[in-house]
């Protein structure tokens, strides 16, 4: 299996020079509610407290040099000439076969009410840093494709970075809420090289380079809260869309809350995968885990994915007087 892989991804890399891959470069997580702010930077500052979470998604367990992913978002209110912002960071690392990925970025967002809800304007401004292990590449002696001496194929590890920019809105209300953004909006394209190479060839004189392409990435997220009359049990629906213009896929979940403490659910993602999550918050902490089981034909080969959040929440008081003063000791 690992055999495979590595040559799919051969395969890949033999149509980039100077030819560009277009490739979907963000993270797919099961628990996309708990982290709206990775996906749309208008998600931030949706409450009155510091918000942080981090977890990390190994999927496909059981095949070697299955994605791996990890990834921390952090987002806060606070008031801007008495207006309120939301100010947020995002960072998430993922390898996938001889791939790896960095992606990290600083959020900014306006907020205004409107329509009985809050209206959010979010921009993100990032950067990508792409890499590619070319001294692991193993071309088999039986490859029909690919030969050892292959000038296509970058035989020393290479990487580039590039600037990103992603923008999105968002709406709150009491009951639910929803969100329309576009990642990477300018669709960068990175070029990779090894460390201190200008990226000609001396021998030729050309520029030999490989490429890694951003595709925009349109999302829509919406959920909502649903509380059941005369009990402690909330339901939290939620959905999320996206789409690259050449792949679009969706999925849905369901979860009950009990008690604002415990909550369970389970989960559908078009034509790839069920998943079943559990999550508890105690006093601000919170820790959530989900498994995926794959409807597709790679069930054959991995035991599911597997992926867990954590995450904690810091009050604030953004009043104009602070409640809570506090004397300095020299003076008591």
């Amino acid at each position: 299996m690992t055999r495979h892989i590595i040559i799919a991804l051969v395969l890949m890399l033999n149509m980039l020079v100077p030819l560009c891959l277009k490739a979907q470069t963000d993270a797919q997580f099961s628990q996309y509610y708990e982290v709206p702010s990775f996906y749309n930077p208008a998600a931030i500052g949706r409450t009155d407290f510091i918000r942080i979470r981090g977890g990390a998604r190994m999927q496909w367990v059981g095949i070697d040099r299955a994605p791996k992913t990890f990834a921390a978002v952090a987002d806060m209110p606070m008031k801007l000439f008495e207006k309120r912002i939301g100010l947020g960071v995002v960072v998430d690392q993922e390898t996938a076969g001889l791939y790896s990925t960095l992606n990290f970025g600083a959020q900014f967002a306006y907020k205004f009410k409107k329509l009985g809800g809050t209206w959010t304007a979010g921009v993100q401004i990032g950067y990508i840093d792409q890499g590619f292990k070319g001294s692991e590449v193993d071309i088999p002696d039986d490859d029909d494709y690919h030969e050892g001496n292959d000038d296509a194929l970058p035989r020393t590890d290479v990487h580039g970075g590039t600037v990103d920019f992603s923008a999105g809105i968002w709406y709150d209300h009491k009951m639910f809420y929803a969100g329309i953004s576009g990642t990477h909006l300018t669709a960068p394209t990175v070029k990779l090289k090894a460390d201190g190479d200008n990226g000609g060839d001396a021998t030729t004189g050309t520029e030999r380079y490989f490429e890694f392409g951003a595709r925009r990435t349109l999302y829509f997220m919406a959920g909502g809260n649903i509380p059941i009359k005369n009990t402690l049990f909330d339901i939290l629906p939620s959905v999320l869309v996206k789409s690259d213009f050449a792949f679009t896929t969706a999925e849905i979940n369901a979860r009950v809350r009990y008690n604002r403490f415990l909550t369970f659910g389970v989960g559908y993602r078009w034509n790839d995968a069920v998943t079943a999550t559990i999550a508890a918050e105690y006093k601000n902490f919170f820790i959530g885990y989900s498994y995926d089981y794959a409807t597709s034909a790679i069930a054959r080969a991995s035991s599911g994915s597997h992926e867990v959040f954590a995450g904690y929440s810091l009050k604030l008081n953004l009043g104009n007087k602070n409640r809570n003063k506090h004397k300095s000791i020299r003076y008591m």
